[in-house]
């Protein structure tokens, strides 16, 4: 069974840095593309970044573009999100979602596995 677990959320000041987390519990991590969304209180589930399966051709919201990162390791099963120079808009729940299909990659829809989330909140 599929579960993807994230971490390194936090409390984080205005223009801080976090690296978030993601570990995929099965073998078959590489045939899956990854993607990183959020959520505000109150906001529906928004894109933020997706990597193909080979670590390549990164995508970004623009509202991150140019200040976070998305990699993956396949032989860790793992993606990670390093977020910088973050804003006190960044708060969110951000969760990982991973599928195998041909897709619209900023839509919630095409992801049918998903992670519990993990907080991150920045402080003006």
């Amino acid at each position: 069974q599929v579960q993807l677990v994230e971490s390194g959320g936090g409390l984080v000041q205005d223009g801080g840095s976090l690296r978030l987390s993601c570990v995929f519990s099965t073998l078959t991590f590489s045939t899956y593309v990854m993607a990183w969304f959020r959520q505000a209180p109150g906001k529906e589930r928004e894109f933020v970044s997706r990597i193909s399966r080979t670590g390549g051709y990164p995508a970004y919201a623009d509202s991150v573009k140019g200040r976070f990162t998305i990699s993956r390791d396949n032989n860790k099963n793992t993606v990670y999100l390093q977020m910088n120079s973050l804003k006190f808009e960044d708060t969110a729940v951000y969760y990982c979602a991973a599928t195998q299909g041909v897709f619209n990659y900023f839509d919630t829809a095409t992801y049918p596995y998903w992670g519990q989330g993990t907080q991150v909140t920045v402080s003006s």
